[in-house]
């Protein structure tokens, strides 16, 4: 899966966040260590929100525009 991300300079490097997953973000000191880092954040969001998802029963909803 690709995922669009959010890349923004700091004092300490580049901060990164995954705007499609809320809370999913991480940081480098290069982007490249960014970019490595929030693979790994949103490989770990992911395991974590399907575990939450065995807690109830899943539904969808359809939203209209």
């Amino acid at each position: 899966m690709k995922y669009k991300v959010l890349l923004k300079k700091s004092d300490e490097g580049i901060a990164v966040s995954c705007p499609g997953l809320p809370g999913c973000w991480s940081e480098g000191r290069t982007e490249e260590e960014a970019l490595k880092n929030i693979e790994d954040a949103i490989r770990e969001y992911l395991l974590v929100r399907e575990e939450l998802m065995k807690e109830g029963e899943v539904r969808e909803v359809e939203v209209g525009g």
